[in-house]
């Protein structure tokens, strides 16, 4: 039988942590008109682009939180993650969290330790930023010349804190964030108009390169 290299325990050291994520796409998009996780950025829609960058920054597992009618399309999209469905979306953002959540905690067996976590209308961030905020041991967001941004970074005393939260609750008022400096122009991209949406085909070229 073949010794196991000496240098084993010193190479599990140095891997990264596996961080699982949580994409949100359970909005109604009631402003906008149509379903936000589906718009276009050049050939991707806004739930692949999430997804396809957690991946790419070696997140895992991914959970996607949507609605029942969006559930078919993002599962096409999204091949390799978990699909929820969250049965009262209209409760909020902390309710369709709290989903995700339950949902990885019943993958894993456990409250997860740390959380990654995306809304699919704030699409201004890339790989790096995402890398950046999987090495966080509190709470972090993202942060560009003063101004925070998504996604954000949840430790096991907030996760707890979210689940024990009513689903209508604003994560801000719940959740006290570190800011984490990044060199991100886009992070102000909030989709939720048809005028955003407009800056999606603006900003085609820097999103799909992150």
């Amino acid at each position: 039988m073949k010794s196991k290299p000496k240098n084993l325990s010193l190479l599990v050291m140095c891997m990264p942590r596996a961080v699982p994520a949580i994409i949100l796409a359970a909005g109604a998009s009631s402003r906008l008109g149509r379903p936000k996780a589906l718009l276009k950025v050049g050939n991707m829609s806004l739930v692949e682009l999430a997804h396809h960058r957690l991946v790419q920054a070696g997140c895992s597992p991914i959970v996607v939180v949507t609605r029942s009618e969006l559930s078919l399309d993002i599962m096409k999209q999204t091949l390799g993650s978990q699909v929820h469905v969250n049965p009262h979306p209209e409760n909020g953002r902390t309710g369709s969290l709290q989903c995700g959540l339950m949902s990885l905690a019943s993958e894993k067996g456990r409250i997860p330790k740390g959380v990654l976590v995306s809304p699919v209308d704030r699409p201004g961030w890339t790989v790096e930023h995402a890398k950046s905020l999987m090495k966080a041991t509190k709470s972090s967001c993202l942060s560009f010349q003063g101004r925070r941004g998504h996604p954000f970074f949840l430790n096991e005393s907030a996760i707890q804190t979210v689940l024990a939260a009513p689903q209508d609750a604003s994560l801000r008022d719940i959740v006290r964030f570190e800011p984490i400096d990044v060199d991100g122009p886009l992070l102000h991209l909030n989709i939720d108009t048809p005028e955003d949406e407009i800056l999606l085909v603006q900003h085609e070229t820097l999103l799909l390169q992150s």
